[in-house]
């Protein structure tokens, strides 16, 4: 898959934004990278689009910029001029997609049923945006045509917001969602960007999910793993269950029969999806071991340890 498109499967959520005054654009990506997402598509619904595109290409070298509502050639060369990376169009225009292909520019045209992806995989595209999402059947629909096309990726927009989010990226053939709940005409007009970047953080937590999963403890030897996992049963209830070096003590409790990482243990904490997980905390300066990393044997992450501990703890993140 094109590497632009990866990179946006990665950050999970494309705020979607018509931006009316382009003098607003220089804010709205400072609020956008501050609230921990690194990406725009600007539509060109309004004439400030091309730009505010290389207004925030320029001035935000580490965004992700693209150009949505895309419905002509034309408008694909004053984006890509402008700094956009990809294009985004509300459906599929075959004369718009021949030409971003043969340019090499990444394209997500639009799509609401199975003859519009069938045209897409004609055209060897491998994602396609799914228009508008909840009007046009939702996570159900983008399910029933997963079935019969199994290689093609979706990012809906449309109706996606705060509350409907998860459900749409807990399906592993949704790679992001497109979304204006966060970036409101009405927010960036009043120029509260303050709250654009509140929204923004709030979105980006609800979509990683971080959730305390267990804490483990290290013990000198077996016995005294057992005897520890005991006492939480005895006192608490948590039954215990051996395991090949570590004993558990309900769900929430693990005891290592050898000290492990962690000059007292470790942390284990559940998110919703690893990879993504790793490229948002990645970009707040957090670093990873990955001599730690394990996957499943399709190759998908599942667990990672933290380069450093917090308070004496050892912290590695894992798959829900």
């Amino acid at each position: 898959m094109n590497s632009i498109i990866e990179k946006i499967g990665r950050i999970g959520i494309v705020p979607v934004i018509a931006l009316e005054n382009a003098e607003d654009a220089r804010p709205l990506a400072q609020a956008l990278c501050r609230g921990g997402l690194p990406c725009a598509e600007i539509t060109f619904r309004t004439d400030a689009a091309q730009e505010a595109i290389r207004i925030m290409a320029e001035e935000f070298p580490d965004m992700l910029v693209g150009a949505g509502t895309v419905l002509c050639v034309e408008q694909v060369d004053r984006a890509v001029s402008a700094g956009a990376k990809f294009v985004v169009s509300p459906g599929l225009n075959p004369k718009v997609a021949a030409y971003c292909q043969d340019k090499g520019i990444p394209i997500l045209p639009g799509t609401a049923n199975p003859s519009d992806v069938e045209a897409a995989l004609e055209m060897g595209l491998e994602a396609v945006k799914f228009f508008p999402a909840e009007a046009a059947g939702g996570i159900k629909m983008i399910k029933a045509m997963s079935a019969p096309y199994g290689n093609v990726k979706f990012m809906p927009t449309g109706g996606i917001n705060a509350d409907n989010l998860k459900e749409y990226l807990d399906f592993e053939k949704v790679i992001a969602c497109g979304g204006s709940w966060m970036v409101k005409k009405e927010l960036i007009n009043a120029g509260k960007f303050e709250e654009i970047e509140r929204l923004t953080a709030e979105a980006v937590t609800k979509m990683l999910g971080f959730t305390l999963s267990h804490i483990g403890i290290n013990a000198q030897d077996e016995a005294s793993a057992n005897k520890t996992a005991d006492t939480f049963e005895t006192i608490f209830g948590m039954a215990k269950k051996e395991g090949k070096s570590s004993v558990f003590a309900g769900t929430g409790i693990e005891v290592m029969k050898t000290p492990y990482l962690g000059a007292n243990g470790h942390i284990a904490v559940g998110t919703n999806d690893m990879e993504r997980a790793v490229y948002h905390l990645e970009r707040r300066g957090i670093s990873f071991d990955v001599a730690t990393a394990k996957r499943d044997d399709n190759g998908k992450l599942k667990a990672i340890y933290l380069k450093d501990e917090i308070g004496g703890f050892a912290i590695h993140l894992v798959q829900k």
